[in-house]
């Protein structure tokens, strides 16, 4: 299980796989003129400042260990822009969450649903993002707001699921909502972050999404993983973390396949750190 709020692991090494991935969805979606719907359905507070707690300081082996680098590769640098975005290029001080990222890159003709149901974190988050143009934000269970909202009047979306999984229901919750994203909507783009975790769930979770996508995901289906630390004898600990996508732009594959070992050299913590992809129809 993890003890989870979207605060204590702002930047870390999870956080940089998952908005990196996000970033190239987004642009890829950018690169046709008409508008597009995404929903993010674990939203969180939007943004998280650097410092106070121990508990919140998971960035310095995430995104701190890659902060000014000077041979980043291309997708690793677009998500590097996102933080800078909000902190310019001197001391990070702010960690932009998903819905932040997305709205930095949204256009006039795009829109943004944010589902969260912590109270502190909403109320943070509508100060944040309240008022932008089209910017959503709902007080409610993203699983169940989710499909209501699918398709888009466009038939072009993208769905960031990012659940705290500290709930074994959490899995199979997941799994019946890309089965049915993809029943309703199967040219979505969908996105579901599964952490890398010694329990069985977490294991199997990454498999029985790709299974649920075969065949029915137009586009096919990729799985990429980041691992950066060794399994540990009393099974707690988040290793590493998965990003698997339904109908991913036939770019993404060749950059994370590039961009992967990379991460895994800089941000993991043991000789057996690594990025594996995996990709399929």
């Amino acid at each position: 299980m993890l003890a989870y709020r979207h605060a204590f692991h702002a930047g870390n090494h999870a956080d940089v796989l998952k908005h990196l991935v996000l970033i190239q969805l987004l642009q890829h979606l950018n690169q046709k003129e008409k508008g597009y719907r995404v929903i993010d359905t674990h939203a969180g507070a939007g943004a998280y400042r650097v410092g106070g707690s121990a508990q919140q300081q998971e960035w310095a082996d995430g995104v701190g260990r890659i902060w000014g680098a000077t041979d980043a590769p291309a997708g690793v640098a677009a998500y590097l822009e996102s933080v800078k975005a909000v902190n310019g290029a001197g001391k990070i001080k702010l960690l932009p969450g998903s819905p932040l990222i997305a709205q930095h890159h949204l256009r006039a003709q795009d829109e943004l649903h944010a589902f969260e149901l912590h109270p502190t974190d909403l109320r943070q988050l509508e100060k944040l993002l309240t008022g932008l143009k089209g910017i959503h934000i709902h007080l409610g269970d993203g699983y169940q707001g989710l499909l209501p909202l699918l398709p888009p009047p466009t038939r072009r979306g993208l769905i960031l699921i990012d659940p705290p999984y500290e709930l074994k229901a959490d899995y199979a919750r997941v799994l019946a909502a890309v089965r049915g994203v993809l029943q309703k909507f199967p040219d979505a783009v969908l996105a579901v972050w599964v952490p890398q975790l010694q329990r069985l769930e977490a294991q199997q979770l990454p498999q029985r999404l790709v299974n649920a996508m075969k065949g029915v995901a137009k586009k096919g289906w990729l799985d990429a993983s980041l691992t950066v630390l060794p399994g540990q004898d009393r099974g707690f600990g988040l290793l590493g973390s998965h990003m698997v996508v339904a109908n991913p732009p036939h770019t993404l594959g060749p950059m994370l396949a590039a961009e992967l070992p990379w991460l895994a050299e800089r941000l993991g913590q043991f000789p057996g750190a690594k990025g594996v992809l995996r990709a399929g129809a």
